[in-house]
């Protein structure tokens, strides 16, 4: 018998997290892991609520207590054992906290050594002291043009931004950056008392009272004597006055709502610093120059063009050696497709792939070895030629000495791994089950597999007749981002796929244009874009609330002979008012337990024991269940359940038919993916009467979808271009191109080396494209035939 330490593999015994059943799974280390299934089967569950959280919670347990409150921790798995498990580093597609701060360089510490170069190796003006690293940040107060804080930005507004009707009165609302409800009531009233007509229209008070109303930053202090209201007796009170610009830029730099900060930038222009011209940094610092260039103008550059001029500079032996590591670690970036992005690209402007890439350049440079990498799905986001470097840089981490775990749906990617880990057959309570372990070439025996169709049987993609368009929808001279001067035609009432490498500048078209199009188009009725962002960002949101199908089910409840004989109204079966809620949770399910030196960590809430509601909500049922466990159903058994009731069956049938019964009606929206969201938005769509002629624009639908699952949606979007309506896809997946009507190709390249159309027309015209990326593997698709991805492999342990 093996002994533990030298066991080849990583043994999990009686995994049980989310809707694993007891899983027991023997997976290989040193090798490259394949971990597929279909959405909600389990395979996450498995990989990282199991397998990487059970590595980090030993590896906490070597940390001093008072270190481990500091990072963030994933909590214990439910699991009986796990033995031969190594350290592990995980890189899920999680965003980081959106700041404009945050860059590429940051995020891949390039910046660091750039900064570096600049105080070690840069020219300095005549007489000029030598400067820190520091001073070339934008993130320091030593470097940050003080103007603008480092941000490149001021916020301004105008009268005419701010008060958008001047032929109404301030008592009329004339001023409407201000608040509405009491505190809008509040400025108003302060004004008045400061002697200023608060019922002339705006455009008959003097300019210096109107400039002192819009602008002023003295906040005097005032007794406002309110006018009565309703009946009701106000009294004096001592008001403070907030000018409308101040307000508005205090709310957008302050508040903490998402909602009242896009308010407030609503009355605001952005415009460069006039200190730093937009470039962050004190003057001193943009005095120093290496390669005749400033540190923001080689910020700016895209990496591949950096890397050219760092290859041609010349300088001393400082300036070599550091050249020499920004260039090989700007050779992995661009290796992995991200050559495009510059180092003071936002971290909020990139896609979670992108994100994901940049934190696995630099891992691959960190040096490590014997440990566990688990990535998610890191083909996400990646165009077929792109997928190629991706696992050349995977390949390279095994060679390393590591095991790399992924979760994953590209069927390259699955082809190319040494073992196989298929989880399912389906999603939720009817998956949890590993049903296959081992060689790739074995699953084609597993026939209860859903991924076994796709990867051993021929593709039906392509099969489907061609539509004729019923009219164009046509763009000219487009300039934004990397496209310059592009014209590009879209066929109405037909489904077009939009491709291209990463950086190509198909979503600036797609996303940001062609919308605006569409608009002015007297065709086209409607406009739906369908994103990939949060249904919502608190706990509080969920599936059920966002679909709108809580409102009937909470209407369910209060019909109920209990709940009327008890005076329940519908709002009692809310968690998130008082009254029917757990008030010792607010409704939230759970409680914060603080422990000292430990982080804080949540525990189900001790008097409704994670049901939300309070007993004497709890005692009112409907049809045997109370409205925690009908929450507590799976969208598939709701629909059982709720299958004689309209007002809810419509709201199922539609997350049905787009892949999300799996899904239990109270999930949190924090927990939904990228892709869950699209779809859960989608359905929201197909509830709607289908009147045809609206333009619905999606940018990578299949994202995150196993291949069943994007069978499903792709049967959804076609049903939608039937009832008369035109779907524009941004997409990746050459199976659902190759069944598109049209076709447009951006390229060929990414960022300079794209931004113009490289081809348009139906898939197999552009599958012949000369120069074309997407050709080689668009015409693989049509041909039922797996491109053969050209990677050195590293011979299986065995």
């Amino acid at each position: 018998m093996t002994s533990p330490e030298h066991d080849p593999y990583v043994r999990v015994r009686g995994a049980r997290e989310h809707n694993l059943r007891g899983v027991d799974v023997d997976v290989p280390r040193d090798v490259l892991v394949a971990f597929t299934g279909v959405s909600g089967s389990g395979k996450s569950s498995l990989a990282f609520g199991t397998i990487y959280a059970e590595a980090q919670r030993r590896y906490f347990e070597s940390v001093a207590p008072y270190a481990r409150r500091l990072i963030h921790q994933v909590g214990v798995p439910k699991v009986g054992e796990i033995s031969g498990l190594p350290p592990a580093v995980s890189l899920e597609q999680r965003r980081s906290a959106p700041t404009s701060r945050s860059s590429v360089g940051t995020v891949t510490t390039l910046s660091n050594s750039l900064r570096m170069l600049f105080s070690r190796a840069g020219d300095y003006p005549q007489g000029a002291e030598r400067l820190d690293s520091d001073a070339f940040s934008p993130n320091t107060a030593a470097g940050a043009c003080p103007d603008c804080h480092g941000l490149g930005l001021v916020h301004r507004t105008t009268e005419a931004l701010l008060v958008p009707d001047p032929a109404v009165s301030i008592r009329e609302g004339a001023i409407a950056a201000w608040p509405g409800a009491w505190q809008g009531k509040n400025l108003r009233d302060v004004v008045d008392a400061l002697g200023y007509d608060v019922d002339r229209p705006w455009r008959e008070l003097a300019q210096a009272d109107r400039d002192w109303i819009l602008f002023t930053d003295e906040q005097p202090v005032v007794t406002v004597h309110p006018v009565r209201d309703a009946g009701r007796i106000q009294r004096p009170y001592q008001g403070t006055y907030m000018s409308a610009r101040r307000y508005v830029l205090k709310t957008f730099a302050d508040s903490r709502s998402q909602t009242l900060r896009a308010r407030a930038e609503r009355f605001l222009q952005s415009t460069p610093c006039p200190g730093c011209a937009g470039r962050r940094l004190r003057p001193e610092a943009l005095a120093v120059t290496f390669a005749g260039r400033t540190i923001a103008d080689l910020a700016a550059l895209p990496l591949t063009a950096l890397a050219a001029l760092l290859r041609a500079a010349d300088g001393d032996e400082a300036a070599r050696l550091l050249t020499e590591d920004l260039l090989a670690r700007i050779e992995v970036i661009t290796e992995l497709g991200l050559g495009y992005l510059g180092l003071d690209r936002s971290t909020p402007s990139l896609s979670a792939g992108e994100l994901q890439r940049l934190r696995l350049a630099t891992q691959l440079r960190s040096g490590l070895f014997g440990v566990v990498y688990v990535l998610d799905e890191p083909s996400a986001g990646l165009h077929p030629a792109d997928t190629e470097a991706l696992l050349t840089v995977l390949e390279r981490l095994k060679a390393a000495g590591n095991s790399v775990f992924v979760v994953e749906h590209h069927l390259d990617v699955v082809r190319h791994a040494d073992w196989l880990v298929d989880v399912g057959p389906r999603a939720g309570e009817h998956g949890g089950r590993v049903l296959h372990s081992g060689t790739v070439a074995d699953l084609a025996r597993v026939e209860e597999s859903a991924t076994r169709r796709f990867l051993f049987e021929p593709s039906r993609a392509g099969t489907r007749a061609v539509r004729e368009p019923d009219g164009w929808l046509k763009l000219s001279g487009v300039t934004r981002h990397n496209l310059r001067d592009v014209d590009a035609e879209f066929p109405l009432a037909t489904f077009t796929a939009v491709t291209g490498v990463s950086g190509s500048g198909k979503s600036t078209l797609v996303s940001q244009e062609l919308p605006l199009a569409a608009e002015e188009l007297t065709s086209v009725r409607r406009v739906v874009q369908v994103d990939q962002r949060p249904i919502g960002r608190t706990p509080r949101s969920n599936l059920a609330t966002y679909t709108g199908l809580f409102d009937a089910v909470r209407k369910l409840f209060a019909e109920t002979t209990e709940a009327r004989a008890r005076g329940y109204r519908v709002g009692r079966f809310s968690f998130n008012v008082a009254g029917g809620r757990c008030e010792t949770c607010q409704g939230e399910g759970f409680v914060s337990v603080e422990l000292l030196f430990l982080p804080s960590t949540y525990a189900p809430c001790p008097d409704c024991g994670g049901a939300r509601y309070n007993a004497e909500t709890l005692e009112v049922t409907y049809r045997g269940r109370t409205i925690a466990e009908v929450l507590d159903l799976t969208v598939e058994a709701a629909a059982e359940f709720f299958a004689d009731v309209p007002a809810a069956a419509r709201s199922l049938a539609t997350l049905l038919d787009v892949g999300l019964g799996y899904l239990r009606l109270g999930q949190p929206a924090t927990e939904l993916s990228g892709g869950e969201a699209q779809r859960i938005k989608l359905a929201g769509e197909l509830q709607r009467v289908q009147r045809g002629h609206t333009l619905y624009v999606l940018d990578e639908p299949t994202t995150g979808l196993h291949p069943a699952d994007a069978e499903v949606l792709m049967r959804q979007l076609h049903g939608l271009v039937d009832a008369g309506n035109t779907v524009v896809v941004v997409e990746h997946d050459m199976a659902v191109v190759a069944d598109a009507d049209w076709v447009i190709d951006l390229g060929p390249g990414g960022g300079d080396a794209g931004g113009r159309i490289v081809a348009a027309g139906p898939p197999a015209e552009v599958a012949r494209a000369a120069g074309s990326r997407t050709g080689p593997y668009l015409a693989a698709a049509l041909s039922a035939e797996a491109t053969p991805l050209a990677v050195p492999r590293t011979a299986h342990r065995g």
